[in-house]
């Protein structure tokens, strides 16, 4: 049967898994060796060329929700990143990227990109526009993030596809925060689709890895760089995130339902600011979501009124956990100013809409009752504190 023809629990559940030829388990065997023969073998198998078994079946379940060609696994989402910009930016080329993105990929771009001699132009905003006023002569690659870590900015994915198709120009996007049971960026004209696989594709919080998804030839790419820098994963840990995905659709489904619910009951509490959740009609670009997206994702932040001291609030939550990752299986919350955009500047943060008052909210899948009960009580006892 067509992998285009079979549903997403199924292509969770059974592509890129390795048969068991020998003992006939119901699950993928790990293959953990680091030496392989070379002799009279088509495959010359090496770890750090990323086409062990476990690896390479991996990339086929990534590629195949992604509805793409061919996927490399990385150790890390940052290595997933760094590794796809150094394979199609050199020396004298110039990278348009979205102004608001992941704090660690803004830092890499800042800090790194000077020393390859690489020049770069973020976005004034996330329109088409923005992109079209920030290409030069020489940009080789635009790089968005929708929705974006944390504002949860839409940018039209279609629109920066075809704008770069018309300039000659690669197109990537971190599909992240979407995950590829949300969003399916590829079928909108984009190049090449990278993840955090830490986050939804891991989803348990309990391992580190990232992915990138296109055609075979831009993975060729990307993998002639990456023999060299070393970026691989382990196969014990490929092995860890092939069985996590395996609940992938009905882990963010979930997650997905109770952050609907969860959005509108922030939205309408007193002590709440401001809610960035892309599945609310007051979104400025709740329109443009619903046209790109499945559906609207587990993520979502909120601001906090002046007078609530953000540290204090997390302080006071019972069951939703003060943690540094996202999209695990747990309700978790986090200030961005402090943790993934703290190595920003507070000049930069205000620059894109990151204030103190900004808390990022993973929903997890626990009962919405409960995540409201420990929201509202922690809610209600800061305020008290905070006004005292």
């Amino acid at each position: 049967m067509s992998k285009k023809k079979l549903g997403t629990n199924t292509i969770c559940t059974h592509v890129g898994e390795i048969k068991d030829e020998q003992f006939k388990g119901a699950i993928s065997p790990i293959y953990l060796s680091t030496s392989y023969e070379f002799d009279n073998v088509d495959i010359k198998r090496y770890p750090r060329y990323f086409n062990t078994p476990n690896q390479e079946h991996l990339a086929k379940k990534i590629a195949a929700l992604e509805h793409a060609e061919d996927a490399l696994i990385f150790a890390s989402g940052m290595a997933a990143i760094s590794h796809m910009f150094l394979a199609f930016l050199q020396k004298g080329d110039h990278l348009v990227v979205q102004n608001t993105l992941y704090g660690g990929t803004s830092n890499f771009i800042r800090e790194q990109f000077p020393k390859y001699g690489i020049e770069y132009t973020f976005t004034d905003g996330c329109h088409v526009s923005d992109f079209e006023a920030a290409i030069q002569a020489n940009t080789k690659l635009i790089h968005i993030e929708t929705p974006s870590n944390p504002l949860l900015t839409i940018t039209d994915i279609k629109a920066v596809a075809n704008l770069a198709k018309t300039k000659g120009i690669i197109s990537s996007i971190d599909n992240t925060f979407a995950s590829p049971i949300n969003q399916n960026p590829i079928d909108f004209g984009i190049d090449l689709v990278m993840h955090s696989a830490t986050k939804y594709l891991g989803g348990h919080s309990d391992i580190l890895a990232g992915a990138v998804a296109g055609s075979k030839d831009h993975i060729k790419r990307i993998w002639n760089v990456s023999i060299s820098l070393g970026g691989s994963l382990s196969d014990f840990t490929v092995w860890m995130l092939e069985r996590s995905m395996k609940t992938l659709a009905l882990r963010v489904r979930a997650q997905t339902k109770n952050a609907k619910k969860l959005a509108e009951f922030l939205e309408n509490h007193s002590a709440i600011a401001k809610v960035n959740y892309p599945g609310l009609k007051s979104h400025p670009d709740y329109k443009l979501a619903k046209s790109q997206m499945h559906d609207f994702g587990g993520m979502m932040s909120f601001e906090l009124v002046e007078g609530i001291d953000a540290m204090t609030f997390q302080k006071q939550l019972h069951l939703i956990k003060s943690s540094m990752s996202l999209a695990g299986i747990e309700s978790t919350m986090l200030l961005p100013s402090e943790t993934s955009h703290a190595l920003l500047t507070q000049d930069q943060r205000d620059a894109v809409g990151i204030s103190n008052q900004l808390i990022r909210f993973s929903v997890g899948i626990e009962s919405f009752k409960d995540l409201k009960s420990d929201i509202a009580q922690a809610l209600s006892k800061t305020k008290t504190t905070s006004f005292a």
